[in-house]
């Protein structure tokens, strides 16, 4: 998760545009509902950022708040999707 959670947030504030540093973001980060850049169309663009990032593919009944609680459960997806593929 150490790699995974780095690129995550590097996606994460490069996408969202973010002003935090990666450091600020830790696992238990809060994101939808806490960052007010994590809307509907934010969600859009960080889904496909993160396939672009890690070349997966995020089916759209694969994603919900509960993926997006925060960015510990957003790292252990796509750390999921990676040992799937």
């Amino acid at each position: 998760m150490t790699g995974t959670i780095d690129n995550v947030r590097a996606v994460l504030i490069e996408t969202l545009e973010l002003q935090q540093a990666p450091d600020e973001l830790a696992a238990d980060t809060a994101l939808f509902g806490a960052l007010p850049e994590l809307d509907s169309f934010g969600v859009v663009a960080l889904v496909g950022a993160l396939e672009d990032r890690f070349d997966i593919t995020i089916d759209d009944d694969e994603f919900g708040a509960d993926l997006f609680e925060t960015v510990g459960s957003l790292t252990e997806f796509v750390d999921a999707k990676l040992a799937s593929a």
